[in-house]
């Protein structure tokens, strides 16, 4: 057996059953009994419901039952909750419409859903569905944030003026404005952050149950965090309490974020079953995910920077229009705000920052977090100004960065816009980035890209990302309506293997293989012995699930905290065994040794002695060894690193080839540098999606264009380069593991890098600013444009 602990490459332990087609995920499980439902959803954006008539569906071979909002509506049940409160400027909270699980009197976007029919077989529900007559009267629809706030656009919710849901602002406009008025110079840039649609590779799906003995429900879901699911579903929609409901989420496949939430199918097919006394079924069909999954990002954005003679940045004022759909999801509101706004300092020493958020209702699918969820925007926005400002100024983008870095020796250090950064080092990332990507030979790269007739370009982008969302007393205090702190419960069982209760969730991060290293690391047991359980409400004392990259500096965090418990334990039943004082008593390797002796008992003799306590402490010590642990951490953790996107462009056809990707990164202590290396792998492949490819589009009329793999158009494995994976870490001071967060840094780091890549590859074109996806048609029309300017030239 090799090393197995914290900095080992271990493969995955999960991969045997994920890639032996022997996964456990929820379309896999079947009830004993069971029925399907399937959802009738609104054809059209915006419209009020007149009338709906079952009665044919109700008598289609199969069908059990059919529902609609109004049978829900009757029970006096809850809609769907928002879990974060934002306030206005003015200090007056949020517009927070009710979200009916079924739509009650009108539809507000395509996908809402109407009805639910409940039948023997999924064929035969699709099939009753059809039958089923709704009235439509309808009515205006505003798809485009521009719309949305224009005078006189329709109301998405009625007494919502303006379709504002909030107004909020971080900074102080006067001391800004009195900057900018004394600058040297100011740069604006406008630009627009894509809307996208989350692809993961396993569809939502979920399974109420009902058990008519003891009247307790479950619910087997697809989600990120099945604890939240328990809380909002069964306090806030259907009124169970929690000890009569369970929420199991088994293997997910993928997520992103888009399973972070409470949808809407999860109450329904909970209530349906306790209506029928049957377990209901959903699984989302691919083209029914593309509505009513929630999307991600929808910013239009305005920037500006004040700069001295020199180019230091002096100030940034900035205002966006966030687009949260017509209802507000789960967490919708606090991404445009404290996971964005408040990482608009990013990398650099800019003394003062304003910024103005407005979030837009509009009659499109409701917008939540997508991978990195709100640091994305921040990055992208930030990254492609500077690289505006080079343009704008002629000072070289690397050296515009590394003048306005904030020093490696300025830590911890104060942003103007909240946060406080604990540790980093810029300097280095972006040091060791331009090495890898060989930066200084890439002129001679473009020339010979010339002589084959191609364009090549390179970006960079240098980003920082908050990652492990806390502490909880400070979010509470910011709008969130939960904790934001992480449970473990590890178990010592009497032969001396070890089971790990974690409040985290995994899908597809590794977590069986990460988790299960730190207790090798800090207990000395064989990785081999080691399981770690997740996703069951029954089984988990309480935890809030896995996104904003908190598995391992929350989630591993409780778990060490719950380590140590055990070890000090674990010292006293050793000290009582071998008649030393516990002072004495030293953990090392899996051994309690007495200091200086020979005498030592391994961990499987303490947990033998703990379970069997013939030879116990038994006055002062309770048998079993057994312990838990909850970790609210301190601050956020502040994960950075420099990306460099290389591009050549077919000037024939515009089409963009993406030819290689250096990522430099610092995510702190690394326990798994082969699941580090993958994670940032998937990450920048969504970042190429999103800047090349990747565009949830809507018509005027809020009728959505993409929806389905034949209009939106994901990456496939030849538009991803070969990428150089790198870490240089600076350890996080404030937990106890020193990580950082791994999972969102791909996503981040990568789409400016792409696109300011692709502007250099135009640089000659005339070309200062595009907006993503970087489509072959886009940049084509570009390019023609400029060819008899160029040809005059």
């Amino acid at each position: 057996m090799g090393f197995e602990g914290i900095g080992a490459s271990v493969r995955r332990r999960e991969d045997v059953r994920f890639l032996s087609g022997k996964g456990n995920y929820t379309d896999d499980i079947n009830r004993p009994g069971q029925l399907y439902a399937f959802i009738v959803r609104a054809d059209r954006p915006h419209a009020r419901i007149d009338g709906i008539d079952t009665a044919e569906a109700e008598k289609a071979p199969g069908v059990v039952r059919v529902f609609t909002g109004a049978d829900m509506a009757a029970e006096n049940l809850g809609g769907l909750p928002c879990g974060w409160q934002i306030h206005n400027q003015d200090g007056s909270p949020m517009a927070e419409p009710p979200h009916p699980v079924l739509a009650v009197g009108k539809v507000r976007h395509v996908g809402d859903p109407v009805a639910v029919v409940i039948a023997e077989t999924r064929q035969e529900a699709k099939n009753a569905a059809e039958l089923i007559e709704i009235r439509y009267t309808d009515l205006p629809a505003v798809a485009s944030l521009t719309d949305a706030v224009a005078a006189g656009a329709p109301e998405v919710h009625d007494g919502v003026a303006g379709n504002i849901c909030y107004d909020w602002v971080i900074g102080d406009k006067a001391t800004v404005d009195a900057v900018f008025a004394k600058a040297d110079r100011v740069v604006k840039l406008e630009l627009t952050n894509n809307r996208l649609i989350p692809n993961a590779m396993e569809p939502r799906a979920a399974i109420g149950d009902f058990d008519t003995s003891s009247g307790d429900f479950t619910l087997y879901t697809t989600s990120q965090n099945p604890h939240v699911i328990r809380l909002l579903m069964g306090a806030f929609v259907l009124h169970i309490p929690e000890n009569k409901l369970r929420v199991v989420a088994p293997d997910v496949g993928g997520g992103f974020g888009s399973k972070i939430y409470h949808y809407a199918e999860e109450a329904i097919v909970t209530w349906a079953a306790g209506k029928v006394r049957r377990p209901v079924k959903w699984t989302a069909e691919r083209s029914e995910s593309f509505m009513s999954d929630a999307h991600g990002r929808d910013h239009v954005s305005t920037a500006e920077m004040a700069l001295d003679k020199e180019g230091h940045f002096l100030g940034l004022r900035i205002t966006t229009l966030a687009n949260m759909g017509a209802y507000l999801s789960t967490f919708a509101p606090c991404v445009p705000t404290y996971l964005y706004a408040t990482l608009l300092a990013g990398v650099y020493k800019t003394p003062v920052i304003y910024c103005n958020v407005k979030a837009v209702f509009t009659n499109t699918v409701p917008v939540d977090a997508y991978r990195g969820a709100g640091r994305p925007e921040a990055t992208y926005l930030l990254e492609r100004l500077v690289d505006v400002i080079a343009h704008d100024t002629g000072i070289d983008k690397v050296e515009l960065r590394r003048k306005n870095f904030i020093p490696a020796d300025a830590f911890p250090y104060q942003t103007p816009v909240a946060l406080q950064y604990d540790s980093g080092d810029y300097q280095t990332t972006l040091k060791v980035a331009l090495a890898n990507a060989d930066w200084n030979g890439f002129e001679a790269r473009r020339a010979e890209a010339k002589a084959r007739g191609k364009l090549r370009g390179i970006g960079i982008s240098t980003y920082l990302e908050a990652c492990g969302i806390a502490p909880s007393a400070v979010v509470g205090s910011l709008g969130a309506r939960a904790g934001l702190y992480e449970v473990a419960n590890i178990r010592v069982h009497p032969t001396g293997s070890v089971t790990v209760f974690t409040g985290t969730h995994s899908h597809g991060q590794g977590h069986e293989t990460t988790l299960a290293q730190l207790v090798v690391d800090q207990l000395g047991v064989p990785l081999s012995q080691v399981e770690v359980v997740h996703g069951d409400t029954a089984k988990i004392p309480f935890g809030m699930g896995t996104y904003g990259s908190r598995s391992l500096a929350v989630g591993g965090s409780a778990m060490v905290k719950a380590m140590d418990k055990i070890i000090a334990k674990g010292k006293k039943i050793a000290a009582h065994l071998m008649e030393a004082s516990v002072q004495d008593i030293e953990f090392k390797d899996g051994s309690f040794r007495v200091a200086g002796t020979d005498k030592a008992k391994a961990l499987h003799e303490i947990s033998l002695a703990a379970y069997v306590p013939h030879n116990y402490p038994i006055e002062e010590l309770e048998p079993g060894l057994d312990e838990t642990a909850f970790y609210d951490p301190k601050n956020f953790t502040f994960p950075g690193g420099c990306h460099i996107a290389e591009v050549e462009i077919d000037p024939e056809t515009g089409v963009v080839e993406m030819v290689n990707f250096t990522a430099v990164d610092d995510v702190g202590r690394v326990v798994n540098p082969m699941i580090v290396e993958g994670q940032v792998q998937g990450g920048v492949a969504q970042g190429i999606g999103q800047a090349l490819l990747e565009s949830a589009l809507y018509d005027p009329h809020g009728q959505l264009l993409s929806g389905s793999y034949m209009d939106y158009t994901m990456p496939r494995a030849n538009d991803i380069p070969a990428m150089s994976v790198a870490t240089e870490n600076t350890m996080c001071t404030h937990n106890p593991l020193g990580s950082k967060g791994c999972g969102e840094v791909g996503a981040i780091g990568s789409p400016p890098a792409v696109i300011n890549a692709v502007v250099d590859a135009l640089k000659d074109h005339g070309v200062r600013h595009l907006d993503m996806p970087a489509t072959a048609p886009k940049l084509w029309s570009i390019i023609q444009a400029a060819q008899p300017r160029l040809a005059a030239e």
